[in-house]
């Protein structure tokens, strides 16, 4: 087990599975060996300490709440743990507003609330990493709650069939409010159902090594939106724009809302970026509200799209 998985938390409270190890004990807590037939048992167990909960192959239609500790969640088999589509609190599959969280290898999918931000993870507290994870055909993927404390770090994961604007509530595939720090690597984003693939007021973002793939997304809009303003670095990705959206004047837009963040020196650099085949538009690769300078270097761009705009 490594570092990270012992200091870092989550905190669950999930029923039984519709499917696991015959011996009716699911989640094992790593420190001890003990099994339990309940997440949350195992959570208490650890309380507000440090602990990791392994998890069997199932499918899981409950959800989690964490309240305290430094816990990692980890599946046994990456893949074969699935949260299906049930909320907590009216928010998500898993709540989290402990010291920290880490989850891997696990499928959040399905999920809907009453006011359309259902999401796999919602963080209201605290550090997150996410690695190995899918996120799919829910309103968003991960939503995040102000804490200009917390950093939030995703690697090799996937988002798919996120996001909407019924009646102007947008979710996204990655909302993150007011936080400290945003860190995106080796990830992909495709099939977006509205709204765009990144959003994040953080106010540093590194976003790098991974995939838009929109050709088959439904009325999106920016594929990396930074409303507020942001320093960091967009690097080593690639961009697709496809057919179907509701805003196509940008790939990544900067400071487009209320600006509470500096931008100067924001470098967006070695990405390629293109339009779908057999669509004819025009686009702009960066747009940006800010006035201060942003950096722009080696990227690859296909026709048809504007390398910078000054909005």
């Amino acid at each position: 087990m490594t570092p990270i998985h012992r200091s870092v938390a989550l905190a669950l409270v999930l029923a039984a599975p519709l499917s696991a190890q015959p011996s009716g004990a699911p989640f094992t807590v790593e420190e001890t060996g003990r099994g339990y037939a309940r997440l949350q048992d195992a959570v208490t167990a650890i309380g507000n300490g440090d602990g990791t909960i392994r998890i069997a192959p199932g499918t899981y239609r409950d959800c989690a709440v964490q309240t305290g500790g430094r816990i990692a969640y980890a599946a046994i088999t990456a893949g074969t743990v699935i949260f299906d589509g049930t909320s907590c609190e009216g928010k998500g599959g898993l709540v989290l507003r402990g010291a920290a969280a880490h989850v891997e290898g696990m499928v959040f999918q399905n999920f809907q609330v009453p006011d359309r931000n259902g999401s796999g993870i919602r963080l209201e507290k605290g550090n997150l990493t996410v690695v190995n994870t899918v996120f799919r055909n829910s309103e968003q993927g991960i939503l995040t709650n102000n804490d200009r404390a917390a950093t939030i770090s995703i690697d090799r994961s996937t988002f798919s069939g996120l996001g909407g604007c019924p009646d102007g509530m947008c979710s996204h595939s990655i909302y993150v409010n007011d936080n400290a720090r945003l860190i995106v690597t080796r990830s992909r984003f495709e099939r977006g159902t509205g709204g765009h693939y990144v959003k994040s007021r953080a106010a540093r973002n590194d976003i790098s090594d991974s995939s838009f793939d929109d050709t088959r997304g439904s009325e999106t809009n920016y594929m990396i939106d930074l409303p507020a303003g942001s320093v960091g670095t967009i690097t080593h990705n690639e961009f697709v724009q496809g057919r179907s959206k509701e805003n196509y004047s940008a790939f990544i837009a900067v400071g487009a809302e209320t600006i509470n963040n500096p931008s100067a020196g924001l470098t967006i650099s070695a990405n390629r970026a293109s339009i779908a085949p057999g669509v004819q538009r025009t686009s702009t690769f960066v747009a940006n509200w800010t006035r201060e300078a942003i950096r722009l270097t080696g990227n690859q761009l296909g026709a048809g799209l504007k390398p910078y705009d000054e909005r």
